[in-house]
């Protein structure tokens, strides 16, 4: 599939490792002006020495006001990839009030936030765009000991069908890719444990975890044109483990 996001300006968040690094890295491959938006500077410094055209954002997604000077500074952008996430591997009954609103601060209200500045410009500029927001297989199915990240996870997926319903009418698609687990940094917070993991493991059909290509593979369909009908889905990357 021949894919270019030449001429187009991207925005992508959580962009310092994981996934959002690697989507960075592939964005600029495929020619597109890529902005790069960390709270971790030395993450940001680290990808300017592989590609020195990615330009970078050092913004707290916490920081409500921050963040929207910091993203209507680089207006226009034409692609947004909410990527940003955090996650606490807690019990319900031992979840935290701290836990809980960091976890929707970053999962939820950043990409409300975010997404309202360059939605807006986009309306404005009448240049329709694509919208993908990274959710988790954990948006659909219960975890144990992932309480509150089910719960922002769930709830990053229906602000993400209200964004596509009111945003569809402007030519401006948004849709969310739910990856099983990947061993990021985040993901090993979770299942390093061999017990654990392979418990997980036995509830997904193709018996393995994702890698981060095949998720950078579904985000960047889901920005490219081969997708222009496509709005409003949920798109696993989980090997079936929601068929299940």
């Amino acid at each position: 599939m021949n894919i270019s996001f030449e001429g187009k300006r991207i925005l992508v968040t959580g962009a310092g490792q994981g996934i959002g690094r690697d989507l960075v890295l592939r964005l600029t491959k495929y020619k597109g002006e890529v902005f790069a938006l960390s709270k971790t500077k030395k993450n940001l410094d680290n990808l300017m020495e592989i590609n020195s055209k990615i330009q970078p954002i050092c913004v707290d997604l916490q920081d409500w006001n921050a963040t929207r000077k910091a993203v209507q500074n680089i207006l226009p952008i034409d692609l947004l990839v909410n990527n940003a996430g955090v996650a606490y591997i807690s019990p319900f009954l031992d979840a935290t009030p701290e836990e809980f609103d960091l976890s929707f601060d970053v999962n939820v209200k950043a990409v409300l936030n975010v997404s309202q500045i360059i939605a807006k410009s986009m309306i404005e500029r009448k240049s329709g765009g694509s919208i993908v927001n990274i959710s988790s297989q954990a948006a659909q199915a219960a975890l144990k000991d992932h309480a509150v990240y089910c719960a922002s996870k769930g709830a990053l997926d229906m602000l993400s069908k209200t964004m596509a319903l009111e945003l569809g009418p402007y030519n401006i698609r948004v849709n969310t890719v739910g990856p099983t687990v990947v061993m990021t940094e985040m993901g090993k917070l979770g299942w390093s444990d061999p017990e654990k993991a392979q418990n997980m493991l036995s509830k997904i059909p193709l018996g393995r975890f994702a890698e981060v290509d095949e998720v950078v593979d579904a985000i960047i369909y889901l920005l490219s044109d081969r997708s222009s009908m496509i709005n409003g889905i949920f798109l696993p990357v989980d090997g079936g483990f929601l068929a299940t």
